[in-house]
Formats: structure tokens, sequence, C-alpha cells
């Protein structure tokens, strides 16, 4: 009796299964999984991603602006400046938190062991140049939006010594690229050197030189060559608009902005994309 009434239970609780039937709603249905996808909303949530894709639309819309003026497209030229012009505040707006990671990257210079002393000194100038850059540059855009009462005059000045202290840190990170690449140089002819003593010892020996070691280390110095090149990539495109932005009369031209904007927009979207 037990026996039956446990059955009779199992019956009633037994679940139907039923065919699903297609529904237009099921629009998730349209869109294949993709990793490209997760991958560019992963990049779009961080403040690095939206800012470095916000920076080639910036960049690359004054290109754009040229050739409309050029082929006599006033109004087409117009509503790409009407894009870029917000685009730049809200890049501006982002860059309000840059003194927090600037915080943590001076405790970092400071506690942790430098490759060099020339390094060191340099991160140390580098980072006197941004605690003055970015609070001007913060003063300058509440000044130019009319938040706080400061004359036309003293932001336009505010503005330019902004980008100077900005330039004095681009001409330093040449100076840091070329001793990063330095200390690379003098690891690889050790590296290569090592490899040579290995081999030598295998020819005497008969015994096959275990190079594990070696090509993890060559991997990582490549790996490390290739940033060294695409932050000089960027910090050329840097270069003149820094100079540009420095000097209170300047004949360089908007499209040349956009072009060397748009090769380190371009090179920093990379790498951003490549790290996220």
């Amino acid at each position: 009796m037990v026996a039956a009434s446990k059955q009779e239970t199992e019956e009633v609780h037994t679940p139907v299964l039923r065919k699903e039937s297609p529904s237009i709603l099921a629009l998730g249905k349209l869109f294949p999984q993709s990793k490209t996808l997760d991958h560019t909303v992963r990049f779009l949530s961080q403040v690095r991603g939206t800012d470095k894709t916000l920076m080639v639309v910036q960049y690359f819309s004054k290109i754009f602006i040229w050739y409309f003026l050029k082929r006599g497209r006033e109004s087409t030229a117009q509503r790409v400046k009407n894009l870029a012009g917000p685009i730049s505040d809200f890049r501006i707006l982002l860059r309000y938190y840059g003194l927090l990671p600037l915080i943590q990257w001076m405790q970092y210079v400071d506690t942790q062991p430098s490759p060099s002393p020339l390094l060191l000194l340099i991160d140390r100038l580098q980072n006197i140049c941004n605690l003055i850059y970015y609070p001007l540059e913060h003063i300058y855009w509440l000044g130019a939006h009319e938040v706080i009462p400061i004359s036309m005059e003293k932001t336009n000045k505010i503005a330019i010594w902004s980008c100077r202290f900005w330039a004095a840190y681009v001409v330093l990170q040449f100076v840091h690229l070329a001793e990063e690449f330095r200390l690379h140089k003098t690891r690889l002819q050790s590296i290569q050197g090592q490899i040579k003593a290995a081999d030598k010892k295998a020819k005497e020996t008969g015994e096959p030189a275990d190079k594990t070691v070696y090509k993890t280390e060559l991997a990582a110095l490549r790996a490390e060559k290739k940033g060294i090149i695409i932050n000089t990539i960027i910090n050329t495109g840097y270069l003149p608009l820094t100079v540009h932005w420095s000097l209170e009369k300047s004949s360089f031209p908007d499209v040349g902005v956009g072009i060397f904007g748009g090769i380190a927009a371009a090179a920093q979207f990379y790498v951003a994309w490549k790290s996220s």
C-alpha cells in the first residue's frame, strides 16, 4: 500500500517535457554566441576602453572635417564637429579620476625596486608633471564652461601651462623609452651569451642543452620590445600635439592634430584592446 502511494506521488510530480515552440520574441537567438562580442563588452565596460574608443573618434573626426571642408561640404563638416565637441568634453571628464591611479603609481615607484636609477628619476619627474597637469586641465575645463568664475584670458593661460607640463612628460618619456631599450638590449645580449655557453657545454659533454628557460626569457624580451616600439609610436604621435597646444600662437594645422592624434589613438586602442 505504501509502495503504491509512493508510485502515485512520483507520477503526480513527474514534469511533462513539452516541445518549445518558436517565438518571434526570442530575439537572442538571432545573435550567435561570439567571443568578439564578449571581448567588446568587457573592453567598453572599462573606463580605459571607453576613453580609447572615444579618442579614436575624436582625432579621426578632425581628418573627416578637413576632408568635407575640402570638398565644400560645410554642413557635413559641422555635424562632425557637433559630435567631436562633446566627445572631447567627456574625455576630459573621464580624466577627473586620473589623480587617483596617479597616486597609486607614485606609491609603487617609491616602494618597488627600479631597473635603473635613471628610470627612477624619470618616473619621479613624470609624476611631478602629471601632478601639475591634471589639476590645471581640470581648472581649465571648469573655467571654460563657466563652472568657476575665471576670465577667458586666465583660462587660456591655464590650458597652455597644462599642456606644457604634458609636453614635458612626453619629452621625458622619450628618455624613459631609450633607457628601457638600453636595458632590454643588455638583457638580450646576456641571454644570448648564456645560450652560446650552453651550446658549447653541450658539444663538450655530448648531452643536449635544456633551453626551456632561455626560450621563455626570449619570448618575454620580444614582448617587451614590442611594447617599447608601440609606446614610441604613441609618444611620437603626442609630441607635435603637446608642442602645438603649449604655444600661444601655433600654425600647426588641425588636420595635423587629427593625423598625429589618430596615430596615438589607434596605437593606444590596440594596447587597451589586447590587455582587456
